[in-house]
């Protein structure tokens, strides 16, 4: 068994018109998604998918992209929402919905945390650099759902734990301060993050910082692939 991470898959399958193909890199990026990630993951596999999943505005309109996430790419997927993820909804109806669809290789990250062996999947969808109150009291409800995810891990005796966020929370000379207070709080090492696409990556933060490695993981700039983590 292997974990892996990736994100921003931008599923349109049922929502032809919203294809990412328009841009550059993007061609055919349903078809090589498929590809590449079968090539790497295994059926006993785990992935955790840092948000941005599929272009659907409702709960009800998403089955063409689950059902393709769920019955056509190989092993157990870990989700968490991403900015453009209009269709999520809370998790008793997306987990009642799953259940009544048989996507049963599919769980939910949010106010909780997962277990890959010796080490804790924790994360949420984090939020980017906004000064509005509006904005404001959004990212202090990330920060404290990123709190409790890793809390309830080292309550059950994790100490090996790889946090997974949506928007990043260093990006160019910016810094999302209450999203690394709480990384920083609780010494964490290993951090995944999505959201950045094409050039943007240029000042995507990828490397070691005070202690911690961050990894950018949008499917676009991994080649449409899952990047491994550890067996």
């Amino acid at each position: 068994m292997s974990l892996y991470a990736i994100s921003d898959l931008h599923l349109s399958i049922g929502e032809p018109e919203k294809t990412m193909e328009v841009f550059r890199g993007w061609q055919d990026y349903t078809y090589r998604l498929k590809k590449n990630w079968n090539a790497v993951v295994e059926e006993e596999d785990t992935v955790v998918i840092a948000g941005d999943l599929s272009w659907a505005m409702k709960l009800d309109k998403t089955f063409d992209d689950l059902n393709f996430l769920n019955n056509e790419l190989n092993g157990n997927k870990i989700i968490l929402k991403g900015n453009h993820d209009l269709w999520w909804d809370t998790v008793t109806k997306m987990n009642k919905y799953f259940e009544e669809q048989n996507f049963d290789k599919i769980k939910i990250l949010h106010n909780n945390f997962y277990s890959y062996n010796d080490t804790a999947i924790c994360g949420t969808r984090g939020w980017f650099f906004e000064d509005g109150a509006g904005d404001k009291k959004i990212l202090n409800r990330e920060a404290g759902r990123l709190d409790t995810s890793i809390k309830m891990a080292k309550n059950e005796g994790f100490t090996e734990i790889a946090v997974f966020l949506h928007y990043p929370p260093l990006y160019g000379d910016q810094q999302c301060d209450e999203i690394m207070e709480v990384l920083n709080r609780h010494e964490i090492e290993s951090i995944y993050y999505g959201h950045i696409h094409g050039s943007g990556a240029h000042n995507a933060f990828r490397g070691e910082k005070d202690g911690a490695k961050f990894t950018l993981i949008s499917s676009d700039f991994n080649d449409f692939t899952p990047i491994f983590i550890k067996k």
